[in-house]
């Protein structure tokens, strides 16, 4: 990695402060036109650099104006776009950055990381079947990525191949015993396929792997409730939303891919008067921030 004390202002890399008045009689060529092109590329690849360095602290506005530039001045670098592509995504300007990840893919294709990434930017636009083509695509240059495996699940999932979905999953878990949202979306297929009991088994076991992990357990205190174990679920229930209030909000659980089945059968389960008062008792007051 290049020293950063020693950064060339970009205006003297560009040769703007060079140009020397010409010899009387001499063609006036302005001396933009002689730059070196390795020598814009590399100033090219350094602003990409800073950009996903800025971007590990947050600095997103200023780590775009890098990258944008940055593709400017290296255009046939595959990482710029790369980096581009990325900080797109994290602005939430889906189109550029997918046309930004296409871009380095077109310029490497054997990327698995630019697969992936438009994977998930498929997939953020509600475009599951390119998500699919996407991430497949990845896993065959590098195989047995859990995070990869997980997004292609979910993908599977959005389309209803709950089978393809869960055979997905179990693989990241394979790789990962440790990846419990893996193990708890099986227990969302299976529930959508009316397979409450085996649905229960898979949320008990990543709530084994996570004993904090409120998501499993708000979906045992629904499914148990559903089954007329009405007290045990009630429980779990206020145990899960003391962890994480969210799960208590129908709009942030679609979010979290909880399917019609589910969905439904929450939704009920919300409505009871001890979560209610739950609910009511972890709402934010108007003192707090």
């Amino acid at each position: 990695m290049p020293n950063r004390n020693f950064l060339i202002p970009l205006s003297i890399a560009l040769g703007l402060f060079t140009v020397v008045p010409p010899v009387m009689g001499q063609a006036l060529l302005p001396r933009t036109l002689q730059l070196d092109g390795t020598q814009l590329e590399q100033q090219g690849l350094f602003l990409a650099e800073e950009a996903a360095q800025l971007a590990r602290f947050q600095q997103f506005e200023l780590a775009l104006a890098r990258a944008e530039l940055a593709a400017q001045l290296a255009p046939n670098a595959p990482q710029t776009w790369g980096i581009l592509g990325s900080l797109y995504l994290q602005s939430k300007e889906l189109p550029k950055g997918i046309a930004a990840l296409e871009r380095a893919r077109s310029l490497d294709p054997e990327n698995h990381v630019v697969m992936f990434a438009l994977g998930s930017a498929y997939f953020q636009q509600q475009n599951y079947q390119q998500a699919i083509n996407s991430l497949q695509a990845g896993l065959k240059l590098q195989p047995d990525v859990p995070g990869a495996l997980f997004d292609l699940g979910n993908a599977y999932y959005m389309t209803r191949d709950y089978r393809q979905a869960i055979a997905q999953y179990e693989r990241a878990v394979a790789q990962d015993e440790t990846f419990w949202p893996a193990m708890n979306n099986i227990g969302l297929a299976e529930y959508e396929q009316g397979n409450a009991s085996a649905a229960i088994e898979r949320w008990e076991a990543a709530l084994s792997i996570d004993s904090e992990a409120a998501e499993p357990m708000m979906a045992i205190a629904v499914a148990t409730y559903a089954k007329g174990n009405r007290e045990r679920g009630l429980a779990l229930g206020e145990a899960a939303l003391q962890i994480d209030p969210r799960y208590g909000e129908v709009e942030f659980l679609v979010e979290n891919l909880w399917g019609t089945r589910l969905m439904e059968d929450t939704k009920k389960f919300l409505e009871t008067p001890r979560i209610q008062a739950t609910l009511a008792q972890l709402a934010p007051t108007p003192h707090q921030h």
